[in-house]
């Protein structure tokens, strides 16, 4: 819905149509002054101005007895606020909980250890977590652990005392039923099973009192290389995720019935109060550099001859957004091109990236479709960084530039009906109307996108959709299969918002869209990282990208991306011989590319074969989007799973003691841990609200209703004579 829908609108036979742009800023103007709906800031003025007015009528006739109102009001506002906090909990590996004596304890996490080793483009990870039962009681401990986007969870330990449980691969309904066996026979247990998007539910039985257990999760993970800087990121918390009770037709719903999209928890709990987490890496760049750095934490680097040491520097940090590690190569040493190879089991696997010239050509006309996200888990840091975005955005556009501006929550409004020229007057009204957008509501992101994409540029514009999101939703299998098919002659170019965005949703949004995508964490990465954004929109694209391979390749993703200015292209293959010369070909806007790499030139690493299982298993599943049968694509991932030791939609990693710990005639009692509160967002300012506390907050407003109503009445009462 645009902001003129009930105005008649001149019908135009194209898009050349002369005046369109001033009837639109002429019937939006008034509008723009006071935002798309009406700002916080004028709200409360405008309240203001009512109690005042509201006082000044009515003081003369107060009666005595009404003032103790104001204190019963002040009352009920206090626990309208203590309500309103009574869903949190403590925060990312802290549990709270109340003993069979109804006393309140927690199950604190002593100490949350991550610890990286790096070499060249793979990254082996793992993460510690050590746990003390302080209660008297026996206990049951849930929590979502949200790892990097495409990482390949492999291993799992638990220890209590000198005691160490390794866990093993599963069937995952085979793995829940001898988890809920050995949690209710008293022995100890620790189960880790995908959950949703890059969340994963680990769950731990039978904590004695006074016990303290470690459970280490490992993983291999996927270095980034763009822009002529390496860069890894780490998710330390999620931003809460939005579940649409409206499906988006047919898509979402074949979607959602298929098990694998299923979340485990369907309730996001967060904290305030973020717990701590200490994070150490051993870095083998095999290049040198020329300096390393986090735009997120602070940092304590040694070097150790080829080698980097790398610690935060305040030890112990709060683990309230995701940490971004990068590290940048000497001037005239960055890798055109890399080849790593892995034997596993008589398979042979590798790993390829090339780096293209950019291509330097005139830009074409564009037009430009500026989205954002004014959903409620926007509200704080969020918005603003959204808002200096788009801003700088359309201060950007050229002259023979179009663009719109479309914003949504629970709904979906535009600026215009349709994209207009790049006139100073429009750009200036589009400047006026972001500025004064707020966060609200759900994240109704379908209609966005369709109304982005839907319809055809005009002929020599090349369409691009800025799509600026925190990607809070909680199953995007719908929003997947709408850009598929309604794409065009589009570009999709997601830029991901806040301290903890939805990677992997901003990340497939792009691919998907045949674009590309950048993060804003934080107000000082915004104009820097929209240059790059436009930096990237400005070049045209390699397109049509082809692989030639000496042999039999299975490789991954099967469908080459196009590549933009900066991008490297980036492979994971299995492979039947390492001989012979790969060939890479492209086409630009006004030549052609092409590289031949000698595969017998590969370096050895590890990991790649568990990297190469994953992207196929992401591969398979995508291919459900896409029509293929649900149950040969859970076989063929279930048996590969199993066969590389990793946890997918279909497997999962369980670990038992065979001694039981706990008599079954004592209880167990269970609790989800809350994940910290990203940095920057506002405290419950989650998109969607829980059942209990929506209930509890009514009848507290229920109550002061009534309170006022009976205060109503006695005033009235009083005013009559006896």
């Amino acid at each position: 819905m645009s902001l003129r829908s009930v105005v008649p609108m001149p019908q135009c036979v194209n898009h050349d149509c002369p005046q369109t742009a001033t009837t639109d800023r002429e019937r939006v103007t008034e509008r723009t002054r006071t935002g798309p709906r009406r700002s916080l800031e004028w709200h409360r003025s405008h309240r203001e101005r009512a109690m005042k007015a509201d006082h000044n009528e009515t003081n003369t006739d107060l009666q005595p007895g009404f003032e103790p109102l104001r204190t019963i009001f002040a009352i009920l506002v206090l626990v309208l606020g203590f309500a309103a906090g009574a869903r949190a909990e403590t925060g990312f590996g802290t549990i709270k909980a109340t003993a069979t004596d109804g006393q309140p304890f927690e199950l604190v996490a002593l100490a949350s250890d991550v610890y990286y080793q790096i070499g060249g483009l793979i990254a082996e990870a793992s993460i510690r977590q050590r746990f003390t039962n302080t209660s008297n009681d026996w206990i049951e401990a849930q929590y979502l652990l949200p790892l990097p986007d495409g990482a390949a969870v492999h291993d799992m330990t638990l220890r209590v005392g000198e005691r160490v449980i390794v866990g093993e691969i599963r069937e995952k309904e085979q793995a829940r039923r001898e988890y809920v066996e050995a949690a209710a026979s008293g022995k100890r247990a620790a189960l880790v099973e995908a959950d949703r998007a890059n969340l994963f539910r680990t769950a731990v039985a039978n904590v004695g009192p006074g016990e303290t257990l470690e459970v280490e999760v490992r993983w291999w993970q996927q270095v980034s290389y763009h822009d002529d800087r390496f860069s890894l990121t780490l998710p330390l918390t999620y931003t809460p995720r939005y579940v649409s009770q409206k499906l988006a037709g047919n898509a979402e719903e074949g979607a959602n019935s298929h098990p694998s999209r299923s979340s485990t928890t369907h309730d996001d709990v967060h904290s305030t109060e973020a717990p701590t987490v200490a994070i150490s890496i051993d870095l083998d760049p095999g290049l040198a550099l020329s300096r390393i750095e986090s735009s997120t934490h602070a940092l304590t680097v040694k070097r150790q001859g080829t080698r980097y040491s790398i610690t935060l520097a305040r030890g112990s940090v709060a683990a309230d957004r995701d940490f971004v590690l990068d590290w940048l190569p000497v001037l005239g040493s960055a890798p055109a091109s890399a080849m790593l190879s892995e034997a596993v089991d008589g398979e042979t696997y590798a790993m390829i990236m090339m780096l293209p010239n950019s291509e330097i050509a005139e830009p074409l006309p564009r037009e430009l479709i500026l989205v954002i996200d004014t959903s409620g888990s926007m509200q704080g840091e969020s918005i603003r960084q959204a808002r200096a975005a788009l801003d700088l955005a359309l201060s950007s556009l050229r002259p023979s530039d179009r663009f719109n501006v479309i914003q949504f929550n629970s709904e979906t409004e535009s600026l215009f009906d349709q994209a207009v020229p790049a006139t100073p007057a429009d750009v200036a009204l589009a400047r006026q109307w972001v500025a004064k957008l707020y966060a609200t509501g759900g994240t109704g992101m379908v209609t966005a996108l369709r109304a982005a994409l839907q319809g055809s540029p005009p002929p020599g514009y090349v369409r691009q959709v800025v799509f600026a999101t925190d990607g809070a939703v909680d199953d995007a299998a719908g929003l997947y299969q709408l850009i598929d098919h309604d794409l065009g002659q589009s570009r999709l170019f997601p830029i991901g918002i806040g301290s903890a965005p939805n990677a992997q949703f901003i990340t497939r949004a792009a691919t998907s869209g045949r674009g590309s995508s950048i993060v804003i964490r934080g107000p000082a990465e915004v104009q820097a990282r929209m240059h790059e954004l436009f930096a990237k929109l400005d070049r045209p694209a390699l397109r049509d990208l082809s692989l030639s391979w000496p042999g039999i390749a299975e490789s991954y993703p099967q469908r080459l991306p196009d590549l933009y200015a900066g991008e490297p292209l980036l492979v994971v293959a299995k492979l039947s011989n390492l001989h012979g010369t790969l060939e890479a070909r492209a086409t630009g806007s006004t030549s052609s590319w092409a590289k031949s790499l000698p595969m017998d030139r590969a370096a050895r690493a590890t990991g790649i074969a568990r990297l190469w299982a994953q992207r196929k298993i992401e591969s398979l599943e995508q291919s459900i989007d896409q029509g293929a049968n649900a149950d040969e694509v859970r076989n063929a991932v279930l048996q590969l799973a199993i066969d590389h030791h990793l946890v997918s939609p279909y497997t999962s990693l369980i670990a038992v003691e065979q001694t039981p710990a706990r008599d079954a005639a004592e209880d167990l009692l269970s609790k989800r841990i809350a994940n910290g509160q990203p940095a920057g967002s506002l405290a419950y300012a989650a998109t969607a609200t829980s059942a209990p506390l929506q209930m509890l907050i009514g009848l507290i407003l229920l109550l002061i209703a009534g309170v006022f109503a009976w205060c109503g009445r006695r005033r009235q009462s009083n005013s009559f004579p006896a």
